[in-house]
């Protein structure tokens, strides 16, 4: 076999992936799992929400641990930028039980701070709460956001 005939074939074998790729072919990314799956909590009303390392790292995504109000007290903080509001004006965080993983809980805020949201129920102190990427998070949970 001559030089330009190997240099063809060894060219067609590089470009035919790429090509199948970009015509919809099956491609590695096909087998990638997807950034974002929320699953509901079998026997609970929960439902998390599981991302990537990819995903999180393209949403921005930070948490910051939730801490006491100061000693002697029931009360705890997290930061503002953690709080969320449904339509109905329901106040929610999103906490990570484990890295990568994001379930929304119900909060009360008993006062605004500052940057502060000081809440009479919510997370644990030492919890982490998303402080960055939650409406995101959110819009997984829920799926395909309709405009009125």
């Amino acid at each position: 076999m001559r030089w330009t005939a190997r240099a063809w074939i060894v060219g067609a074998l590089i470009a035919a992936p790429l090509l199948l790729a970009a015509c919809g072919g099956r491609g590695e990314e096909d087998n990638a799992p997807p950034p974002a799956v929320a699953e509901h909590v079998k026997g609970t009303d929960i439902t998390r929400v599981k991302l990537t390392a990819e995903a999180a790292k393209l949403i921005g995504l930070k948490t910051t641990a939730v801490r006491s109000d100061g000693p002697g007290t029931r009360l705890t903080v997290i930061p503002y930028a953690a709080v969320l509001y449904d339509p109905d004006g329901k106040t929610w965080t999103y906490t990570s039980p484990r890295p990568l993983v994001f379930q929304r809980i119900g909060i009360h805020v008993a006062r605004i701070d500052g940057k502060s949201a000081i809440l009479t129920k919510g997370p644990p102190v030492g919890t982490p709460v998303v402080t960055a990427g939650a409406t995101e998070i959110w819009g997984v949970e829920y799926g395909e956001i309709q405009e009125d």
